[in-house]
Parts: C-alpha cells; structure tokens; sequence
C-alpha cells in the first residue's frame, strides 16, 4: 500500500535539525510545541504540554533504548557502515548495510558476501525484504563477533545518524528519560517523540493527574526508500499497561501515544472498541486507510519528511485533514524536522 501525505511540500535544508537542541542552547524541552485539534492550532514550548492534557488522561511511552547499532567495516575491499536493524535470532540480526560517507545504502551486495568487521564477520544470508528498484538494502545475516553482539556494540557502535547531523553525538544524546537500559536488544534509532520530556516535566505531569504507562517496541532502522512500509518489529505491552488503557478508556479519558512505535504497539493488541490485552510478539501492522486507529486518541510525534510511511500512520489516527493543517502550520511556521527537531501534538 503506497503512502497518501496529506499535502506536497518541499523541506528547506534550513528546516532541519543538524545537532541536539542542547548544542543550540536548550533544554530538551524548551524545543516548540504545535498542538492541533479539530479548527485550532496552538503554538508553545514543550514544556508547556500539561497545559493541553488532563487529569485522568493517560500518556503511553516507549522505554526501549537506543543501542549503539553502527560500526564500520569492509566489503569486497570497499569501506561501509552496518547499521544493526533487529535481532531475528541469538546470533542472526536483520542489518543495512551503508556507505562509509552516509550518502546511502550499499544495494549491489550478494548472498554469502561477508562484511568483515573489527573482531569479527557477519555473513550476508538472505535479503530480509523484497528486492527494490536498485537493489536489496536489508539483509538477514549472521554475526560472529567476539563477546557476543551486546558487548561488541558497547565496545564498538555507536548511535546511528545520517547526512543531515554532520557531527557525532554521544549515546547519551539518542536516549529519552523513558529508555530502560536492561531491556535488550533496544531499538536502533531512539524513539524520538519522547526526547523532548525532561524529568521536571515528567514530575509535572504525574502530578498534574496525567498518567505514564510503558510499552516495549524495538524500532529499526528508519532509513527507509519512499513510501515503504515498516518492518515487523518486537514488541511487549504489559499487563498494566493493558489494564491502565482500557480504564482511561471506560472513563472517557485520552489515551495519548508518544510516537509512532507507541501507537502500532498498541493499536497490535487493540480489539474493534479500542480495548487492549497484554501481549509480547511481533508485529507487522500498517495502520492507515484500511485499518485506522482504534485505541489512539492523540499523538506526540515529531515531524516527518514527505515521503514517510509515519505520515499515513498519523493520518490513520488523527485524520487527514488534522494532519494536512498541522503540516502547513509547522512549515509556515519554521518549525525543525528530525529527531532532534521540534514535536506536535495531534488531538483529534
């Protein structure tokens, strides 16, 4: 299914983030806030969040942690990047495979080529997805490292970013107050939409009445071609959590997803009344025109480039024409697109 955006529009170089908003002289949650409901567009500080939540309403956050997924290596003599997806196996991950530069993915690479890695190979088994136009950008492979993948991305990775950060950050920068570090594998890039909340404000929140649950969802690499959809990706709801949805739900309270891993977590276990059950697996929902959302009743989401299979997620939840208004505000607006750029909140 391709991806409908809400509207055509072109991002200036200067519209996204290249550095952390710490490196531009501000708190994680001093970067800019839209809030959008039905006929309204609101413009403040994320730190201003608890003035557009209630008592009773329930935020449901992601606490899988960003790993240290890329390490360098080499193949047929050539220089890359690995960028390490999701773990399919003890010793078998699914891995993107880029050029050392960043300029893209390495798409002419065969079965049975190994990429030879600092203490270590990974083999090249199988393509992990449909071949595309130019070639295969995701790859089951197996890898034989020493110490094992956890100690060797300790050792080795480091956080994975493209072209448009210039300069390396340190992990530290890729994780939200939320991540749990003993939760294992993490997510190869960090679940962004929670980066902004600082740990006054999450004292705020709670003790403005405003509820967090927790949910585990191991996002991988989000270097996506254009309109492509995401893979299965691991996944747990937990049993309070679960318990915690369906309550703000009977109160007729909100139930906010922060970000998109949030909202196909628990829209995977959402049944026809928007009712959640408890449940760790895998899961390959795309949530969109034949499937909209069902327990999601508002979104954190940063903001994504027009060619992004999030913005039909979003749609699927807040509806199009929310989404489109949000948009046009934000790019009139000047607002920072990326990670490290600036948040909206969608209140359908």
């Amino acid at each position: 299914m391709g991806v409908a955006t809400p509207f055509r529009f072109d991002l200036a170089p200067d519209r996204v983030a290249s550095m952390p908003p710490e490196a531009r002289g501000l708190r994680r949650d001093q970067v800019r806030l839209l809030v959008a409901s039905p006929g309204n567009v609101v413009h403040t500080q994320f730190a201003q969040l608890a003035d557009h939540l209630v008592a009773g309403d329930l935020l449901v956050v992601n606490t899988s942690p960003t790993m240290p997924a890329a390490v360098d290596g080499f193949v047929r003599g050539r220089a890359v990047s690995v960028h390490f997806s999701s773990r399919t196996a003890r010793w078998n991950w699914t891995i993107e495979v880029r050029q050392r530069d960043n300029s893209g993915p390495v798409l002419d690479l065969h079965r049975g080529d190994v990429v030879e890695v600092e203490c270590g190979a990974i083999a090249l088994l199988e393509p992990a997805a449909p071949a595309g136009t130019e070639g295969v950008r995701l790859w089951r492979s197996q890898v034989a490292v020493k110490g094992g993948v956890r100690r060797y991305l300790a050792r080795h990775g480091r956080p994975i970013r493209y072209g448009y950060v210039p300069d390396p950050w340190p992990l530290s920068a890729y994780q939200t107050v939320f991540a749990d570090d003993s939760i294992w594998p993490g997510s190869a890039e960090m679940a962004s939409a929670a980066r902004p909340f600082s740990v006054s404000l999450v004292d705020h929140l709670r003790a403005a009445g405003v509820g967090i649950e927790p949910i585990a969802l191991h996002a991988g690499v989000s270097s996506l071609e254009a309109h492509e959809p995401p893979p299965a990706e691991p996944f747990e709801v937990p049993r309070n959590t679960a318990a915690a949805v369906n309550r703000t739900k009977r109160s007729g309270r909100r139930v906010i997803a922060v970000g998109t891993t949030v909202t196909r977590a628990l829209e995977s276990v959402a049944d026809d009344d928007g009712f959640v059950s408890f449940r760790a697996g895998w899961t390959d929902l795309v949530l969109g025109p034949d499937r909209p959302g069902r327990v999601v009743d508002g979104i954190i989401t940063g903001w994504h480039p027009p060619e992004a299979s999030h913005l039909e997620l979003l749609e699927a939840v807040a509806g199009r024409d929310l989404v489109t208004a949000a948009y046009e505000a934000a790019v009139g607006g000047d607002y920072l697109w990326h990670e490290f750029g600036d948040s909206c909140l969608l209140l359908p």
